[in-house]
């Protein structure tokens, strides 16, 4: 059996060398904060190489390369505009993205200048996704995790992270929570969303959300997943800043705030 080999500067530079040398010259190196769906590398000043790090996250190749392009131009932030899509290669057994680079800080490290800002900049930056065109956007499935699905996908593993953990958390305000979520459920058409509104993906410049990052478990229907940042960076006036405008769609993004504290 072939080993897959390291997922590192080097192989991204053997993959650009014999795919696109067009870029043989830039130089490649890590990013300061990566992530474990992806491995990302800096590609010159302007672009960004990104690998998947399992079969399941190369499902998302394809969605970012058909989708980014549409969505992008309404939207008032800037997302990632692919720029080429790599093939496997050199033992590397997954389709692969060049994307422009998008400077700033991730806001997991940033300053925000003023968090209620950022809060409602976010809100108007994830209320023009969902007003985007859904027709033909990409179901919930294994491409995103059933992120925008039924919460009760995530169920029976919440439940049993809930018991694992025990006295570590307030197991009967977690259930509330959980159960609370539950007796909701999204009614309205499927709409776009994110699926991954984390501090790792919200890029800070000037003290201000200057660019939203990886569509990875992006897709349509119910946007709660998006609302979870709500519980677990902002707090208070912030948080009510973001908020989506539906209570139920709010619970069950609570709800999957709570669930998480076992899951991740």
């Amino acid at each position: 059996m072939t080993s897959t080999p390291a997922i590192d500067a080097c192989l991204a530079r053997r993959l650009v060398d014999s795919q696109f040398p067009q870029w043989s010259h830039l130089p490649i190196g890590s990013v300061e904060l990566d992530g474990w769906d992806n491995r990302s590398f800096r590609l010159g000043s302007e672009l960004t190489v990104r690998l998947p790090s399992g079969d399941w996250y190369a499902h998302q190749v394809d969605k970012e390369q058909r989708w980014l392009p549409v969505l992008a131009p309404r939207l008032p932030l800037p997302i990632p505009a692919p720029v080429a899509r790599g093939e496997p290669g050199c033992g590397f057994p997954y389709p692969w993205s060049v994307y422009r680079w998008l400077d700033g800080e991730v806001a997991a490290t940033a300053r925000i200048a003023d968090l209620p800002a950022f809060a409602t900049d976010l809100a108007a930056f994830l209320s023009a996704l969902r007003r985007i065109d859904a027709a033909g956007g990409p179901a919930p499935g294994e491409h995103n995790f059933h992120r925008g699905g039924p919460l009760a996908t995530y169920e029976q593993e919440t439940l049993e992270a809930i018991e694992r953990l025990g006295s570590e958390i307030p197991t009967a305000a977690v259930q509330r929570v959980w159960a609370d979520a539950m007796a909701t459920s999204w009614e309205r058409e499927p709409v776009w969303l994110h699926g991954d509104v984390a501090v790792g993906n919200l890029l800070v410049r000037d003290g201000r959300l200057a660019a939203v990052l990886d569509f990875g478990s992006s897709g349509v229907g119910d946007p709660a997943c998006d609302t979870v940042i709500a519980w677990t960076f902002l707090s208070g006036r912030a948080a009510r800043a973001s908020g989506p405008g539906w209570a139920s769609t709010g619970l069950r993004g609570r709800g999957g705030a709570a669930g998480r504290c076992g899951r991740r």
